[in-house]
């Protein structure tokens, strides 16, 4: 039996280490800038960062991550435990929880979340938690998870947005039919369980969270968090003009710092700049069904996709884009990812082998094709111009598309596309879910690309189940060799997550998954 009680005692020695020294002080608006805004604030439905990122601020989850990624502490729930035969999870819910509005959290709404958590047809996050076979409730207090089968992730899991505890009586008296009508409805106007409430959202331009007065978490001085009276996030696409809103102190900090200025940014004397520890891997994502829009597609042959990858001189992408902040990638998935296998850089740089894969392919003279890149963004001009020139030595006439996240995003879903830049996080401590997005085909067709390996696919399944932890590893390890020789990506480099933040901007964190923790940030008047 696994009891949750020591695992929150290891959290909190790490995190007192952590503790500011300074005294925290309450009050006050952060202005956080964005460079794309979000798409779907729903927990269940959504299917991207902007989303991810911003959720895990309006609503908690049962078990929270640690702030070091790899954990759990608790957060709706006191504690857990796992049954001996592991096909039971119980948990107990604090005293006291309350939603934004002032209703009580009720066991009845945990059921009701994690059922639309577990719903097939809401989503592709719910492979996550499809172990639950069922959820109810004994008590005023109680919550227990019904296995299928014996689950290695299902804690970890439970820290997951898709898990977010909702108000189920809110929810349902929102407009529309079915759940997806429901969830448009009530995001326009969300009740949550996390330490923000959103107040506005002006789309593509600013949104608005305010504290939430019922929040159940406490501060260092005692009182419920959050300590800020609210977080405004402005949506800044270009990062220059990003930049310079934050050095001339218009907003208090900025995501996605392109790398080449961050050496500058650390000089500047009014800034923080921070470079957090993360799960990120940065690639190129292809869409490698046999036909696009109607022609022979070369992405469709292996060998083509070898080929480029060969084509790439990463270490030099690495040096133009992050100024040396990156490290090459040793499989899909981050070295910081649990069952991560391999320690060699893949596809070490040979043009002369990229020219033969290429001719034994059928494409002797070269081909042309396309790469969709955010307009704005500094890294991925660098990185797409850098793959242009290089693509060019071995005859492939590469063209660069630069658009907006929300048309990228759109392209990219409905397939209509040759290749994308793009970039992931973890969101849970586990390798089950960026394996089951890229590599798994049942849920997005491996990242929308139209790659399906049977292999990959029964193995990823037995693994679902596999509480050997030895026969877990193999299993994701074969997993790894199939997909890094044959998969629809070109693999560039892992990187942390570049931040910078204005002097007097304390508490933030941003943790290894991903998530903007603004629950403990302050001012410093």
């Amino acid at each position: 039996m696994k009891f949750f009680k020591a695992a929150a005692l290891s959290a909190a020695v790490l995190l007192g280490s952590t503790v500011s020294a300074l005294a925290v002080e309450r009050g006050g608006v952060m202005t956080y800038g964005r460079y794309a805004d979000s798409l779907f604030l729903d927990p269940v439905l959504n299917d991207a960062n902007v989303d991810i990122w911003i959720l895990s601020n309006m609503y908690d989850t049962l078990l929270l991550p640690t702030d070091d990624g790899k954990g759990v502490k608790p957060g709706l729930a006191s504690d857990y435990k796992v049954s001996d035969d592991g096909l039971t999870v119980t948990l107990t819910l604090r005293d006291g929880i309350k939603f934004s509005d002032g209703s009580a959290i009720t066991p009845e709404d945990v059921v009701f979340s994690l059922d639309r958590a577990i719903n097939p047809d809401n989503g592709i996050w719910n492979f996550l938690v499809s172990s639950i076979d069922s959820v109810d409730s004994p008590d005023a207090k109680t919550v227990v998870l019904h296995l299928k089968h014996p689950d290695p992730a299902i804690i970890p899991a439970l820290t997951v947005f898709n898990t977010a505890i909702m108000p189920k009586a809110q929810f349902m008296a929102s407009a529309g039919t079915t759940d997806k009508e429901k969830a448009e409805d009530f995001q326009t106007h969300p009740v949550g369980s996390g330490p923000f409430v959103l107040q506005s959202w002006d789309r593509g331009s600013t949104m608005k969270l305010v504290r939430n007065p019922y929040y159940w978490d406490m501060g260092e001085d005692g009182k419920p968090l959050p300590y800020l009276d609210g977080v405004t996030f402005e949506v800044i696409p270009d990062d220059a003009t990003r930049i310079l809103r934050l050095q001339s102190g218009e907003i208090d900090g900025a995501e996605f710092i392109p790398f080449a200025r961050v050496s500058e940014l650390k000089a500047d004397p009014s800034i923080n700049m921070q470079l957090f520890p993360s799960t990120k891997v940065n690639y190129i994502t292809l869409n490698v069904r046999p036909t696009v829009d109607g022609k022979e597609n070369p992405l469709a042959n292996v060998k083509v996709r070898q080929a480029m990858n060969y084509a790439l001189n990463k270490d030099a992408i690495i040096q133009i884009v992050t100024q040396g902040v990156g490290t090459p990638m040793t499989s899909f998935m981050s070295t910081a990812t649990p069952l991560h296998s391999g320690d060699t850089p893949l596809f070490p740089y040979d043009p002369a082998k990229a020219k033969q894969l290429l001719a034994e392919a059928g494409y002797p003279n070269g081909f042309k094709t396309s790469i969709l890149a955010l307009a704005g963004n500094q890294d991925d001009a660098g990185i797409t111009t850098a793959m242009q020139q290089m693509f060019a030595a071995v005859g492939i006439d590469l063209e660069i598309k630069q658009v907006d996240n929300a048309t990228r995003t759109d392209l990219y879903r409905n397939g209509n596309f040759d290749m994308r830049t793009g970039g992931w996080t973890d969101d849970i401590a586990d390798p089950s879910e960026i394996t089951s997005y890229f590599a798994y085909s049942p849920v997005i067709e491996a990242m929308h690309s139209g790659w399906s390996n049977d292999e990959v696919n029964s193995l990823f399944e037995q693994s679902q189940s596999e509480t050997d932890p030895a026969k877990r590893a193999q299993e994701y390890a074969r997993i790894q060799e199939i997909y890094n020789s044959e998969g629809p990506t070109l693999p560039l480099f892992e990187t942390p997550y570049p931040v910078a933040l204005r002097k007097n901007v304390q508490g933030f964190v941003q943790i290894p998954l991903g998530n903007n923790i603004f629950r403990s940030a302050w001012l410093q008047k």
